[in-house]
């Protein structure tokens, strides 16, 4: 029996059906078989699922020893595909030579940190599937506009299509939460790179953010930015009602000034 540890964050889905429709959210072609990795797969009910489709090859990263030790006992024929890891610290490229999707029920905790380790990994990660706390859900699919909308919102959407797919109630878990949770798919977009310069975009976006109830031109001001992009239209705008496109163009627009070099 595998305990959850509170401070690996771990609640344990025990409903079958919520796991296979998780599996099933999966878009993944029949004739061929695609690579997906697992985060954090705990007492394996997901597992189970994938590892009977013959179109997976299945690898799974775990860090609890005990999840570890009963996978393998659960499934000895993945034994040499479970990475006993912390996620957040593998480098991706070295293992994944190739494309792959991730599937898991995400624990509340470093979710948001999962989801920069994809975006570093864009070029790889394929897809997401996963589970996790609804209001961060919520805050990822939201579009601009929306109270929600902010940081993830947007450096997300910028490579990856996203979808709300069902909540989660709490009484599915062991332990329950004490939240709703959600399900989503980020399925990777067209865009190979950004027209604006990515580490200027991450910051401008994130700096924006920090200061989400003020103006774009209070909320940036420390940035010495150049009078043509001060002047600009949108600089009065406040930063959730900025777009993926906008956030790009405003980017850019700090990129050809003459302040950039002082950010």
């Amino acid at each position: 029996m595998v305990r959850p540890k509170k401070f690996l964050g771990q609640h344990f889905l025990k409903d079958t059906n919520i796991a296979r429709k998780i599996v099933d959210a999966m878009l993944l072609p029949d004739h061929t078989q695609s690579v997906v990795l697992e985060i954090g797969p705990g007492t394996g009910v997901l597992t189970r699922l994938l590892a009977a489709r013959k179109n997976i090859d299945l690898r799974l990263v775990e860090i609890d020893f005990e999840s570890v030790a009963h996978l393998k006992k659960e499934f000895p024929e993945l034994t040499n595909k479970i990475i006993e890891a912390d996620f957040l610290k593998l480098n991706l490229p070295e293992i994944f030579q190739e494309s792959f999707n991730i599937i898991g029920n995400f624990p509340y905790n470093i979710s948001s940190q999962i989801f920069f380790k994809v975006l570093d990994n864009r070029d790889r990660v394929d897809q997401v599937v996963c589970m996790l706390q609804k209001e961060v859900a919520d805050r990822i699919c939201s579009s601009h506009g929306n109270k929600v909308y902010g940081i993830l919102s947007v450096l997300l959407q910028a490579f990856y299509d996203i979808h709300y797919l069902f909540k989660v109630s709490p009484g599915v878990f062991i332990p329950p939460p004490n939240v709703m949770s959600a399900v989503i798919r980020l399925t990777r977009n067209e865009r190979k790179k950004l027209d604006c310069d990515e580490v200027l975009f991450q910051h401008v976006v994130k700096q924006a953010f920090q200061k989400r109830r003020k103006t774009l031109r209070n909320a940036l001001k420390h940035l010495n930015l150049p009078g043509a992009v001060i002047g600009l239209d949108l600089m009065n705008k406040r930063p959730e009602q900025l777009s993926v496109e906008d956030f790009i163009f405003l980017t850019r627009s700090i990129q050809q000034g003459e302040g950039v070099h002082r950010i």
